[in-house]
């Protein structure tokens, strides 16, 4: 088991776009590994590549705290096809601590993306899972889920999220 440091706002790495993925190797299996057990060790339900610094088009999901029949599982290369509906639903972020606030996502999602083997799957998804699938693609993309508040509600957490910064710069 090997724990990969999760970076905070205010990190670069965290507003740029991660590149795609070429290599299906032992290498990539590890690093999900890691970032498997990275997740469980922070008791979160997603973590992104750019989340542990590292530059590539991953992240694991794992929604088996929600729904014991579902396996934790590595998204390469992500994308969405389609959206559907609109549902609001309060979010945090690993890279933000002790942030949530409300956020507007679709709630339906066609998706394409790439097993750890290379292998290309198209699959409908919704609720939870279709939330965490958008938030954890907009960290492959450069946007976290402060992004999508409305500029008052951003405002009013400004103070708490450079109090975050600040320490990251410290750091």
């Amino acid at each position: 088991m090997a724990l990969l440091p999760i970076i905070q706002l205010g990190h670069p790495t965290l507003r740029k776009r991660a590149t795609e993925i070429t290599d299906f190797n032992e290498d990539l299996r590890t690093l999900a590994r890691n970032m498997f057990d990275t997740m469980f060790e922070a008791d979160g339900i997603g973590l992104a590549g750019p989340q542990v610094n590292v530059d590539k088009r991953i992240f694991v999901i794992d929604m088996s705290v929600l729904e014991e029949d579902l396996e934790p599982e590595a998204f390469i290369n992500p994308e969405i096809l389609e959206k559907e509906g609109q549902v609001t639903m309060e979010e945090g972020c690993l890279s933000i601590p002790g942030i949530s606030a409300e956020v507007d996502r679709p709630e339906k999602l066609a998706i394409r993306y790439q097993t750890l083997d290379g292998e290309t799957v198209e699959e409908d998804i919704d609720g939870i899972l279709a939330r965490v699938f958008q938030h954890e693609l907009d960290h492959l993309d450069g946007v976290l889920f402060i992004d999508h508040l409305p500029t008052i509600q951003r405002k009013l957490l400004e103070p708490r999220l450079k109090k975050i910064r600040d320490q990251n710069a410290l750091s």
